[in-house]
C-alpha cells in the first residue's frame, strides 16, 4: 500500500487524537458521530453539506463521495468502520468501491459499517472487472454479499482503459447482459463505468453504447488542474457526458496524490477546481480522521471559483503537467489492476 503523502494535510489540521475527541461521548469507535468546530473564518464547519443531481438520475449525492479502497487492510478495521460512519454522520451518502479492491476486503468493510441502518441512507456504488456475462453476474453477486445489501444502487464496469474493452462488454454474452438482467432483477438501480487512462476509451465506450440504443447514467474519470493540460478528460470527455446528462463522478482530484508533490497546488485547490465543474460528486480516499476533515471542510467552503481563481490554477499547473509525470495513471501501469491482473475480466 503506498504511504500517503503528508502534505495533503491543510495546515491546522487536527490531529487523530483530537479529533476522536469531537465525537459524541461514549460513543464507540465504529458509531461515531463528529461535531466540528467553527473554522478561522467564522463560518461553522459544520454548516450543511451540499449536494448535486446524478444526472437524469434524479438522485442526489453529496458534492463529496467516500473512496472505498483506502478502506484497506493498512487501517484497523474499527478505524475503517469509523471512518465511513463519521462521513455519513456528517452528510456523505455517496459510497465508492470495487470488488477488487485489497480483495473485497474494502467491501467487506463498508458492508460491516452500513449496517444498524447506515446502508438506508446513503447512494452506494461499487465496480466490476468482468467483461464477459458470467464473470461480471460472478463478481456482482460477491459484491452484495461483501456489502451485505440486496441492491447496489450503481454497479460501474471498472477500468475502461483500452478500446477493446467496450467491445468486449457490449459484445453477445457481454458483461452489458449480466448488468441488464441484474437491474431487471432488482440487484442494481443504475449502471457506468468508470476509467483513468484514456479519454478515447471513455469516447468509444459512449459511442459503443449509443450503438446499442444504451445510454450509461454515470461516468467516473479524473478530473484535477493537471488533467486540463494532458490528454484531457475534462476537455475531452465531460462535455459529451454533460450533453447527455450523464451524472459526472469525478476522482483522482490530488492524483492519487502525485500532483500535490509537484508543489503547484494545494489539496483544496484541487478539491474546489473538481467541484467546480459541472460534476455530480468528487470521490476522495480519506484513510484517516483528518482527511475526511479535510474533504469535509472543502464541501462545506466551496463557492464557485472565479474565471481568475481559474486562471491561477491552471497558470501554475501547465509547466508540470506537459508530460504526465504526475498523472500516473495514464503515463504509467502503476493504477492499473486489470492489466496486472487480465484474469478478473474473464473467467
Amino acid at each position: 500500500m503506498r504511504k500517503r503523502d503528508s502534505r495533503r494535510r491543510r495546515a491546522g489540521a487536527l490531529t487523530r487524537r483530537e479529533f476522536l475527541a469531537l465525537t459524541v461521548a461514549g460513543a464507540s469507535l465504529a458509531g461515531s458521530s463528529l461535531a466540528l468546530p467553527a473554522d478561522d473564518r467564522g463560518r461553522s464547519a459544520a454548516a450543511p453539506m451540499p449536494y448535486r443531481r446524478l444526472g437524469r438520475t434524479g438522485e442526489k449525492v453529496s458534492l463529496i463521495g467516500v473512496g472505498g479502497a483506502h478502506l484497506s487492510p493498512h487501517l484497523e478495521e474499527s478505524y475503517a468502520i469509523s471512518i465511513v460512519r463519521a462521513a455519513i454522520d456528517n452528510g456523505v451518502n455517496f459510497m465508492d468501491n470495487c470488488w477488487d479492491y485489497s480483495a473485497g476486503v474494502c467491501e467487506e468493510r463498508m458492508g460491516k459499517a452500513l449496517r444498524d441502518g447506515y446502508r438506508r441512507k446513503v447512494f452506494l456504488m461499487t465496480k466490476i472487472d468482468g467483461r464477459d456475462r458470467k464473470t461480471a453476474a460472478r463478481q456482482l453477486d460477491d459484491c452484495l454479499r461483501r456489502l451485505q445489501t440486496d441492491t447496489i444502487d450503481l454497479l460501474q464496469f471498472h477500468e475502461i482503459l483500452r478500446i477493446s474493452d467496450a467491445d468486449r462488454i457490449f459484445a453477445p454474452g457481454g458483461a452489458i447482459e449480466a448488468a441488464l438482467a441484474a437491474k431487471q432483477a432488482g440487484k442494481i438501480r443504475y449502471i457506468g463505468f468508470t476509467g483513468h487512462k484514456s479519454p478515447a476509451a471513455h469516447l468509444h465506450m459512449l459511442k459503443t453504447a449509443a450503438q446499442h440504443r444504451f445510454t450509461f447514467d454515470a461516468v467516473q474519470m479524473p478530473l484535477n488542474p493537471m488533467d486540463a493540460h494532458y490528454e484531457s478528460f475534462e476537455r475531452l470527455v465531460l462535455p459529451v457526458l454533460v450533453k447527455h446528462h450523464i451524472g459526472v463522478l469525478a476522482m483522482k482530484s490530488m492524483g492519487g496524490g502525485f500532483i500535490l508533490r509537484s508543489g503547484a497546488v494545494t489539496p483544496l485547490q484541487c478539491l474546489h477546481y473538481a467541484m467546480n465543474l459541472p460534476v455530480s460528486v468528487v470521490i476522495t480516499g480519506c484513510d484517516s480522521l483528518e482527511i475526511l476533515q479535510q474533504a469535509l471542510d472543502a464541501a462545506r467552503s466551496f463557492r464557485p471559483l472565479s474565471s481568475e481563481q481559474v486562471a491561477a490554477i491552471l497558470a501554475a499547473t501547465v509547466k508540470p503537467a506537459a508530460r504526465g509525470e504526475y498523472e500516473l495513471y495514464k503515463t504509467s501501469a502503476f493504477f492499473d489492476g486489470t492489466s496486472r491482473h487480465p484474469e478478473w475480466m474473464s473467467s
